[in-house]
């Protein structure tokens, strides 16, 4: 299934013709308070039960054309929203000439897989504009795009081992990890509203297939194709990076995993506008300002 929250955070199956509105099919009320929002959690713990009647209602209902309809962000205040660092080959060597020239010099330690925390107040929606925060521009900073695979957790859990993972993914969806190239702490360069755009919807586990096989693309301003990555080139494929932060971390349902950026990130500016695209998944076309 491909599950989009729409309008008023209502719970859509995403058709051929269009949205579906399935909100009446879960167990408990919808409460549109996306900071209150626990039911969204709970179908992501829940989702395999759900299913059958997720996918009754939405075969019952009437689509609503998609233009005609608000997406919204496809997850609501998650407990966490956790990134992969350095975890693409091209993208490691391409960082070195990137903080030469933002830093004067290299931070070695930051060439090495690991993951970090993002702020859920960074999520924005595929609808919505990327803002480039006064300061950072007033102060000549470049601010970058980093177009991802994002990990959306169903059954959550701790210690889970890699032959497990996959058990523990609700679905997928695509990401932006904005960033700010400064000498700060990445969880503060990457965590400025909007810094964060989720969409246009979750495919779940099983439509999307193997998560070794999608295509990630990135073109500025319609003609500027600065990303192209196949995630079976990740240093860290999906079961090894669930496994590896539910050791730190309890995996809480609804959480997020970015699962690092690919090579070809660059700056973007006020007025530029980005299509990111993951084969199978959809793609989102934001602006910037």
């Amino acid at each position: 299934m491909k599950l989009a929250l729409f309008n008023d955070f209502r719970l859509g199956a995403v058709t051929e013709d269009g949205i579906v509105d399935v909100t009446a099919a879960l167990p408990s009320s919808h409460d549109p308070d996306p900071v209150t929002a626990g039911w969204w959690r709970a179908l992501c713990r829940d989702f395999l039960e759900l299913r059958t009647d997720l996918e009754a209602a939405a075969k019952a209902g009437t689509p609503i054309p998609l233009e005609q309809v608000q997406l919204r962000e496809p997850a609501l205040n998650p407990s966490k929203v956790i990134a992969c660092a350095c975890n693409y080959r091209d993208h490691v060597a391409e960082m070195h000439e990137v903080q030469e020239r933002t830093l004067g010099h290299i931070e070695s330690w930051m060439m090495d897989f690991d993951v970090f925390l993002k702020s859920p107040s960074a999520i924005s929606g595929p609808t919505q504009d990327i803002v480039l925060p006064p300061e950072v521009v007033a102060a000549g900073q470049e601010i970058h795009h980093e177009s991802e695979l994002v990990i959306v957790i169903g059954a959550g859990g701790k210690d889970i081992t890699e032959e497990d993972a996959l058990n523990h993914v609700l679905g997928y969806t695509i990401g932006l990890d904005i960033t700010v190239r400064s000498a700060a702490d990445r969880s503060r360069r990457k965590s400025y509203d909007t810094f964060a755009p989720l969409g246009p919807w979750i495919t779940t586990a099983d439509e999307a297939g193997d998560p070794a096989d999608f295509e990630i693309d990135l073109v500025l301003n319609g003609d500027d194709h600065r990303q192209h990555v196949h995630t079976k080139d990740l240093i860290t494929p999906i079961p090894a990076i669930v496994s590896y932060a539910s050791r730190m971390m309890t995996l809480l349902p609804g959480d997020l995993v970015f699962t690092g950026a690919p090579p070809g990130v660059g700056p973007i500016t006020a007025g530029d506008v980005l299509e990111t695209k993951i084969s199978r998944l959809g793609k989102m076309t934001l602006g910037v300002r």
